[in-house]
């Protein structure tokens, strides 16, 4: 097949068509050194050059202060599940977290192995299709962990929370970074698998403030420091170089649309478009609450099961692909992050009204 499809796939994920097309040509021979970008020494100047514009672009975009170091690590998000509290709880200290889906409730469990990890908040009584309102943090607590886009369940944060004083804040953002602006100085650390809005799958972004790092365990492994890495610029070992590179273009590109900014009212343009037409159905309904709607994963179902299989099948053969919902909670599920066309969107809804129209 020449063409390519309509990519709904919750990640590895769709990523902007000119970053492909640059990718292509620097796979045979990067900045016309002969030598393609995978084949580059990561200590060599062209890719070090690679990886100094990344930071930047990365700083840039998210206006990252002076305080903070830029580390792309390995190991996916799951690993900071387990890096996070080895590196800053003990048993006899607290962390909160927010439980809204999986991917949360597998952080503490992780965190449940190094000290006291505490339910803050939790929307498991409703099968995670909403973000809770109240709080109840622990009385004190080292840091404060939320998942600020649920996946699977499509739901999402519209603001961060108010972590309590003396503590910091943590966050899986690995699915909806750089969907919009991000105040980086709220934050203690940030962390992202770049398999949905950054890049390809095998790199993960940490933005960690200076003074954690220097606070992290130090008697735990060297590779789970993040002062090793921090002190290193992300080579203790060799790097994921090929991922380092492609989340450069993606920044680049973001830059290229306006920036956060733009990119942000771009994705409520999208993802309004699709719920608007979730609304107005008779067939289809949106599993998340209105308040909590994730602009990056639309999670739906008609109400039957076969229907649902139904349609899925149809749109698979129609060229809109990876619309079937997690495998924990049915459905369909339309992954559309920035990279996503805003024509895909369109063609889905075209579908859907045809859909409807034949099996409502």
């Amino acid at each position: 097949m020449s063409e390519r499809i309509i990519n709904f796939s919750a990640g590895p994920a769709v990523l902007p068509e000119p970053v492909l097309s640059q990718a292509r040509e620097d796979l045979w021979s990067l900045d016309g050194t002969g030598i393609g970008v995978m084949e580059h020494s990561h200590r060599g100047k062209a890719f070090l050059a690679v990886y100094e514009k990344t930071v930047a672009l990365c700083r840039e975009l998210a206006s990252i202060p002076d305080n903070y170091k830029v580390l792309f690590l390995q190991g996916g998000a799951s690993s900071q599940f387990f890096t996070i509290p080895m590196n800053f709880l003990a048993q006899d200290k607290t962390a909160d977290y927010l439980i809204t889906g999986s991917w949360s409730k597998k952080a503490i469990a992780e965190a449940k192995s190094f000290g006291t990890a505490h339910t803050a908040s939790s929307s498991a009584d409703k099968n995670f299709n909403y973000i809770p309102k109240e709080i109840k943090y622990s009385d004190t607590q080292t840091y404060v962990h939320f998942t600020s886009n649920n996946t699977i369940f499509g739901t999402e944060y519209a603001s961060e929370p108010e972590n309590p004083a003396g503590s910091f804040l943590v966050c899986d953002a690995s699915s909806d970074i750089f969907s919009r602006p991000l105040d980086i100085s709220k934050y203690g650390i940030v962390y992202a698998g770049a398999q949905k809005n950054l890049g390809p799958s095998g790199v993960t972004l940490v933005i960690i403030r200076d003074d954690l790092i220097e606070q992290g365990a130090s008697d735990i492994p060297t590779m789970l420091q993040y002062r090793t890495h921090a002190e290193n610029d992300s080579m203790f070992n060799t790097p994921p170089t090929f991922g380092i590179y492609i989340m450069g273009q993606v920044f680049s590109w973001i830059k290229d649309q306006g920036g956060l900014s733009a990119i942000q009212k771009l994705n409520q343009r999208k993802a309004n478009k699709l719920y608007g037409y979730l609304d107005s159905s008779k067939l289809f309904q949106g599993t998340a609450e209105v308040d909590s709607r994730s602009m990056m994963n639309v999670t739906f179902v008609t109400g039957n099961e076969d229907l649902d299989k139904k349609f899925i099948s149809e749109a698979t053969a129609a060229g809109l692909d990876g619309l079937k919902g997690h495998r924990s909670v049915g459905g369909m599920r339309a992954s559309i992050y920035n990279a996503f066309p805003e024509a895909g969107i369109d063609k889905l809804v075209e579908f859907m009204t045809a859909f409807e129209k034949s099996n409502g």
